[in-house]
């Protein structure tokens, strides 16, 4: 297991995320929260944690292969395909991360984190925190997110990543 696995299973990487899920099954909720196992209509599959408002939401997406993916949707937003964008995110009042080179494509700011300690702090801090803030590089505040509910929900991705880090799909 790498570290920020590690990291992550005390308190929780790339493709782009799927487009037409052909089965969920939710896995668990809990306040803002709900976890969920996805299957695709091509036979892949992920879990996904999500937090959403009507026409918003911020997810984090796991695939088989480990990746860890961050997407960031509203309706207001329309970018078009194939741009990218630099942003920062914060959590509470804690010093912002940079994420740079986000794709923005359709409705969807997305971003894959990096396989490394850092990406495991940054879950950590999302698992424990209250707000996560999406603003551009230059600070602007863009949206802000509930956490609430996010630390047993990231626990309950971590244990669907898990179980998904092998050759067979366990929502069938």
């Amino acid at each position: 297991m790498k570290m920020w696995q590690v990291c992550a299973v005390a308190i929780l990487a790339g493709s782009a995320a799927p487009v037409l899920a052909n089965e969920t099954e939710v896995l668990y909720q809990h306040k803002a929260w709900v976890v969920e196992g996805v299957t695709f209509e091509d036979g892949s599959y992920a879990c996904l944690a999500e937090v959403a408002d009507p026409g918003e939401s911020f997810s984090i997406w796991a695939f088989p292969d480990e990746t860890v993916q961050l997407q960031f949707y509203s309706e207001d937003w329309d970018f078009g395909d194939n741009d990218t964008a630099d942003m920062e995110v914060e959590i509470d009042r804690r010093s912002p991360w940079s994420m740079t080179g986000a794709d923005l494509t359709g409705n969807s700011v997305l971003f894959s984190l990096p396989n490394n300690d850092g990406s495991g702090d940054f879950i950590v801090e999302v698992a424990r925190g209250n707000t996560l803030y999406l603003r551009t590089a230059e600070g602007e505040s863009v949206r802000s997110y509930t956490l609430s509910g996010s630390s047993a929900s990231i626990k309950v991705l971590v244990e669907c990543m898990n179980s998904i880090s092998g050759d067979r799909n366990p929502f069938n």
